[in-house]
């Protein structure tokens, strides 16, 4: 393993964290964050500056110098002398592909300041704005890098005014972003302004970059930008304003050290009682507190195992420590602590709160863990996701003798990626992977690949939810034996209520108060919001209990919440995963002897009954709807509305810009699979477009039965679902309310 020649200066300096900083850089696809990440380990002594910015240092998997773009986020510790001081920047480079946002989420939990990259010409895109709403969610303060100026100047010929104009506008949309997604506090706070020294101009490509400052301090202006280039005279332009300095120098001014963020960004991300030794601790960055250890991304070593990463907000870790992972309920012992130094880890004896260290030794641990020193402590917020995954291919090993490898690597991809859902479907025996794209999933199989495993895999499949349309009837469920009986009825869920329990808003373990009182906010009783049994978040689904009085209830409590989880996983019309539902218990009757009250009687009754309710109650399906972006010259704006138009999407807007138009709108993802060759032939291979996912949608009355049919055909059903008269058991009846 490589020693970096900065690791020892790193590590005195990590001891005063003032002079630390943990940012991220973050933009829409190709806007040039690896680029400008080269430039900036380059002047650190890391990367030498004849291949900075085509080296694409921190891509170090061969699938993404092959394509370009950046997979999987990179850490590394710079070390910047600004002032009289040098200074530690802790940097995460993250993907900028929508399929990969997931990546860009966890990254944001770590740290505290975000350099976002906008490619001049283009401007604010889709994924600037979605990069963006991520990092304001997480209270994450961004600065603005405007790159490719130098596309200005050699593409568009643009003078010193036109320049400045169109400078200006992009800074102005994207100050609507933080006026849009900001929160009140903030909001204003964090607007960037040439003159605030919190907006840099340049080109990663070409190495050159200044703040407003830095320019006034020269007297440079566009217009001798201008004349560098056309008197060949960048060697000069880099000598005078080199990127890393504009850039890392607007960092240290604006970014705030963790000390500092960590009083602001706390009660976003934790929910426990501030004042207590764990809180006032992570408040105040203490190194001598209790260790408090967010775990932002697990990665596999073939050699070291389980390499967890993430942002340490007090105490110290060493390894030997034991800790717990309160998410898993466990006591584990960390065996080795480390930094990270491009696709490598340097080894410490120890790294302190405020910091971004790589942890070795915790079995079993993924992203999202809390790890500590105390038994009870309350547990990090979940992490939430903008994207959810709408696109599944079921996979197979070509060789069946390689089976139980495939397994062992399909575990590892879902250790590294919580975004990649990795199932079995029990009637074929095969394996299924869920991600948010095409993309998404033809990166994953080329990670398998690499593993040396041969596969097949089948075409896209959309991934649809089961929702009702209406209250269903009361129930009724009997057990198997006879001795046990439940009434229940389904109700369809607000899909703003749908959107806060799937954006982990709210969960199982919100507060009972606070429940009550957000539920009681969407038209919920008192009584209804009092008595809440399960919140199914990743689906959007709830149970409430709202018997009276019925023996050995308690008994059966957890038999009956896994029947309802078992429901939500599949519902009754195709058996896809269910979504806007409520389910109530209104009555119940158990028999006095456990023998006849066990898991293989009452999960039974409880499932039966939940399909019929759900048949009863007009189920219908949801369709995942995507947002697209499409960039395209002026003259084929209504080759692209026809086409959109003729895959049942929906233009919201077009954005007329100088030199090309930017239209906006929706489209089911099932139609989105030859969209690559029916746009290109459109526009004559002129369109550039980018899709993630919005929301989901019901599927049109008048393609409901074709499609079910369909789904129910691929799985080797029936091709029409059964009728909720067929879940009646003997002798009762539904009860019309």
């Amino acid at each position: 393993m490589p020693r970096y020649k900065q690791t020892q200066e790193i590590l005195k300096i990590l001891g005063d964290r003032e002079l630390v900083r943990n940012i991220g850089i973050i933009a829409h696809v190709d806007h040039g964050k690896t680029t400008l990440t080269d430039s900036l380990l380059a002047a650190s002594g890391l990367l030498s500056p004849t291949v900075a910015g085509e080296a694409r240092a921190l891509d170090y998997l061969e699938e993404e110098q092959k394509r370009g773009i950046t997979i999987k986020t990179a850490n590394i510790s710079l070390l910047h002398d600004y002032g009289d001081k040098s200074y530690v920047i802790n940097l995460i480079d993250t993907p900028g592909h929508v399929d990969f946002t997931g990546k860009v989420t966890r990254a944001l939990r770590a740290i505290d300041g975000a350099v976002v990259v906008v490619d001049a010409v283009e401007e604010v895109m889709v994924q600037t704005e979605t990069v963006t709403r991520q990092a304001l969610g997480e209270r994450v303060k961004p600065v603005l890098f405007i790159n490719k100026v130098d596309r200005l100047i050699t593409e568009l010929r643009l003078g010193p005014k036109d320049i400045q104009k169109k400078l200006a506008r992009i800074i102005d949309r994207f100050n609507k972003l933080i006026d849009i997604f900001g929160e009140p506090e903030f909001k204003d706070r964090w607007k960037v302004r040439p003159d605030l020294n919190n907006v840099a101009f340049g080109s990663a490509k070409d190495k050159w970059g200044f703040t407003l400052k830095q320019a006034m301090e020269k007297g440079m202006t566009f217009n001798d930008v201008l004349n560098f280039y056309t008197e060949g005279r960048l060697d000069e332009l880099r000598e005078l304003f080199p990127v890393h300095k504009a850039v890392l120098d607007m960092v240290i001014e604006h970014i705030p050290n963790p000390k500092v963020a960590q009083k602001y960004r706390l009660p976003k991300i934790w929910k426990g009682d501030l004042n207590s030794e764990v809180g006032q601790a992570m408040l105040n960055c203490d190194e001598n507190g209790p260790v408090a250890f967010m775990v932002t991304n697990v990665m596999v070593d073939e050699r070291a195992g389980l390499v967890a990463t993430g942002r340490l907000l007090s105490g110290t870790l060493r390894p030997g420590q034991e800790v717990y992972l309160i998410n898993k309920g466990v006591k584990d012992r960390i065996l080795q602590v480390g930094m990270y130094m491009g696709p490598y880890r340097e080894v410490v004896d120890h790294m302190i709160a405020g910091n971004i260290p790589a942890v070795l030794g915790l079995e079993g641990v993924t992203a999202g863990e809390t790890v500590t020193t105390l038994p009870d402590m309350v547990p990090f917020e979940s992490i939430k996701y903008i994207s959810e995954p709408v696109v599944t291919v079921a996979i197979e090993p070509k060789n069946t003798r390689d089976l139980p490898k495939l397994i062992n690597a399909l575990r590892k991809l879902a250790i590294e990626d919580p975004n990649l859902k990795v199932s079995i479907n029990e009637e074929t025996g095969e394996y299924l992977i869920s991600g948010m794209g095409t993309l998404h999933i033809e990166v994953s199989i080329h990670f398998l690949q690499d593993m040396g495993l041969e596969v097949i895999t089948s075409p896209p499949i959309v991934v649809y939810r089961e929702t009702i349309t209406k209250r269903s009837p009361i129930f009724p469920g009997k057990s198997p034996n006879k001795h046990n009986r439940i009434k229940l009825y389904l109700d369809k869920l607000s899909d703003d209520l749908v959107n806060l329990i799937t954006s982990g808003e709210i969960t199982d373990r919100t507060p009972r108060r606070e429940l009550q009182k957000i539920l009681m906010e969407h038209g919920w009783s008192a009584e209804e919001a009092r008595r809440v049994w399960a919140v199914d978040n990743e689906r959007g689904n709830i149970l409430v209990d709202m018997t009276k009085g019925v023996q050995y209830l308690q008994e059966s409590k957890q038999m009956l919440i896994s029947a309802f989880y078992d429901f939500v996983k599949e519902g009754a019309l195709c058996r896809e995963p269910v979504r806007g539902v409520k389910v109530v218990i209104v009555d119940a009757e158990f028999h006095e002897d456990p023998a006849h009250r066990t898991l293989a009687q009452v999960v039974p009754m409880m499932h039966r009954a939940l399909l019929g309710g759900e048949l009863a109650a007009e189920p219908s399906l949801y369709e995942p709807i995507m947002k697209i972006q499409v960039q395209v010259p002026t003259e084929f704006i209504g080759a692209v509305t026809s086409v959109l138009a003729s895959k049942r999407g929906q233009v919201t807007n077009i954005d007329q810009r100088e030199y090309y138009a930017v239209v906006n709108g929706y489209i089911p993802v099932s139609e989105t699979f030859d969209l690559a060759p029916v746009l290109r032939g459109a526009t004559q291979g002129r369109a550039f477009w980018q899709s993630q996912f919005s929301h989901w949608q019901l599927v049109p009355k008048s393609l409901l039965p074709e499609l079910v049919k369909s789904i129910r055909t691929r799985k080797g059903l029936p091709e029409s679902p059964p009728s909720y008269e067929e879940f009646i058991p003997p002798g009762e009846t539904v009860e019309v309310v």
